[in-house]
This record gives structure tokens, C-alpha cells and sequence, in this order.
């Protein structure tokens, strides 16, 4: 069954991520201290012992996300046998793509973790705080959310932000505006609406100042072509090439988020299986939402080796 490697974003983030990896592998702890030393940072620390307010800070929940998931990458390569270059697709949520990237050997380690330290404060730099917001919007569809932001009343930009699952669209923008959308969202089929405990509306256009660092980033990094075809989540679509991929990274900053789509576009092509590797096991359940047929399996655990040798 083809297989795609899959990766989290924000949110997944928990104190004591990738603790067990580290001290079970010297593989994962030779990830951690790379990002350590990279950042200049103790980041290892903060993810082993939090606090949890400064490791969910948007400039240390990227890089120790995308940390965790490479530290469990590369115990499955040593100790699993596992191979990102004869599975059929890498992909991740957000910040995630970066983490695909640099499993499928297109950016460095090092690279990576800069460059996501970059986005992170960039990002929360964008907007001051607490004029943006996003909110989940859940038991709609993509049509009934923009109706709903449609016919929201008030000024100010609100945009959706992912399309995370049938069911499930996040919207992102000026605080009231996004305030407005979920007061009135029930008449266009939400069951729920809420805000997240975000600190910017990632995925909007007021990210715009956020890609324009990041366009900056990008050009001063060494891209290579990936082993793994990326499934790009501003497309949905296939990416090979190191200039796509940073026009890519750049549009994903202000762009939605495709996950809907780029799982549908996956299977349509065949691919069956897909390991999440990181922290927590959204995505896993994101997939099952969109297909139940798919197979998923989470690697973030020394545990999960396991049933990953049974497939």
C-alpha cells in the first residue's frame, strides 16, 4: 500500500514532547541538540519541561514541533527502517510542511529550525496583539463558512484560514469581524463555533508582512529537490522543485491551508497509508474524517515503533 509521511501543526504542542524519544534514542537526541544548537537556544529544555505559556509562544511551538517530528523521523529511520524516499508523498499542516520538507532532505536541519524561528516572529509580529483572532467553525462546509462570513456584519477582514476536514473550516482575521462570523455562523449549519487560543490570524492577508520576511528567508536558504514529492498545502497539488517550493513556503504564510484537499488529492493517487510523525495524533484523525478507508498510524512515542514494524 503506497504511503505518505505526514507531519502536525500548532496546537499539537505539549509539555514533555519528544522527552521519551531522547532518552530511549540517541538518534532523536542528536535532532534536539542540533535545533539546540542552531537557535542557540535550550529549546530541548522548554519542550521537556515547559512552562507551557512559553512553549506554546508561536516562535517556540514552531521549531519544537517540527524538533519532535524530526526526532521521531530519524528513530524510525534507525531503528525502523523506515525510508521517506520510496513513500509516494510527504505533507504537513502549516508549519508541518517545513517538517516534510526537511524529512524528505529538501532543507536542512538547521536551515529548518531557523527558518521556522523567522516565521514564528514574523508571524507575531504581522498584527499587534489582540487585534486578530481565529475561530473553528465546526459542522459546516466550506460554502456555508463563506456565507457566513458573507453576511457578517461589520467592517474588517475575515477569511478562511484551513480546511481541515469535512466538518471542520477555521476562520481567520481582525478580531471583530471574526467575533461577528461565529455569532452568526449557526444559520449557515455550524454545530459549534469558537476561538482559538491563537496569538495571530495565521493564514489571512494580514500575514502579509510575514511572507514578505519570509520571501527574504527563503532566498538566502539552500533548497534542494525533495526525495519525496511534497503535496503543497496552499494547492493541494504536487511540488518538486526547489523555486516552487519557496514560492510555495512564501504564498502558504497568507494562503489557506488545504488539508481536505491535499488528502483527497493523495488517495486519488493511490496512497493508502499515512504515518503522522510529531506530536499528537490530529492529523491521524483528520485523515479518518476524510476517509475512512484510509490506514493511519501516529509516531511520536517510543511505543508506537511497534505497531509500525507491523505494517
Amino acid at each position: 500500500m503506497a504511503r505518505a509521511y505526514i507531519f502536525p501543526g500548532q496546537g499539537s504542542q505539549a509539555v514533555g514532547m519528544g522527552a521519551a524519544l531522547a532518552e530511549a534514542f540517541a538518534a532523536a537526541r542528536a535532532v534536539l541538540q542540533e535545533v539546540d544548537d542552531a537557535l542557540d537556544q535550550p529549546l530541548s529544555r522548554l519542550m521537556r519541561d515547559g512552562p507551557m505559556e512559553e512553549l506554546t509562544l508561536t516562535v517556540n511551538a514552531q521549531p519544537a514541533l517540527m524538533a519532535h517530528s524530526m526526532a521521531a523521523m530519524r528513530v524510525l529511520e534507525a531503528e525502523a527502517g523506515a525510508d521517506v524516499g520510496t513513500a509516494m508523498f510527504v505533507a504537513g499542516h502549516s508549519l508541518g510542511e517545513y517538517s516534510a520538507l526537511c524529512a524528505a532532505g529538501a532543507i536542512s536541519l538547521a536551515d529548518t529550525a531557523r527558518l521556522l524561528r523567522i516565521r514564528g516572529e514574523a508571524m507575531q509580529a504581522a498584527v499587534p496583539a489582540g487585534d486578530g483572532a481565529m475561530a473553528a467553525l465546526i459542522g459546516v462546509d466550506l460554502e456555508g463558512a463563506q456565507q457566513a462570513i458573507d453576511a457578517a456584519e461589520g467592517e474588517g477582514l475575515c477569511e478562511i484560514a484551513n480546511d481541515n476536514a469535512p466538518g471542520q473550516v477555521v476562520i481567520s482575521g481582525e478580531k471583530k469581524r471574526v467575533e461577528a462570523v461565529c455569532a452568526g455562523a449557526k444559520a449557515f449549519g455550524a454545530k459549534l463555533a469558537k476561538l482559538l487560543p491563537v496569538s495571530a490570524p495565521f493564514h489571512s492577508s494580514l500575514m502579509e508582512p510575514a511572507a514578505e520576511r519570509m520571501a527574504e528567508a527563503l532566498a538566502e536558504t539552500e533548497i534542494k529537490a525533495p526525495a519525496t514529492a511534497l503535496v503543497a498545502n496552499v494547492t493541494a497539488q504536487e511540488a518538486l522543485t526547489p523555486d516552487a517550493i519557496r514560492d510555495l513556503l512564501v504564498r502558504q504564510v497568507t494562503g489557506r491551508v488545504r488539508w481536505t484537499e491535499s488528502v483527497q488529492y493523495m488517495i486519488s493517487k493511490g496512497c493508502g497509508e499515512f504515518i503522522e510523525v510529531g506530536a499528537g495524533k490530529v492529523l491521524s484523525g483528520l485523515v479518518k474524517r476524510i476517509n475512512r478507508e484510509a490506514t493511519t498510524l501516529s509516531i511520536g512515542e517510543p511505543g508506537d515503533l511497534d505497531a509500525f514494524a507491523k505494517l
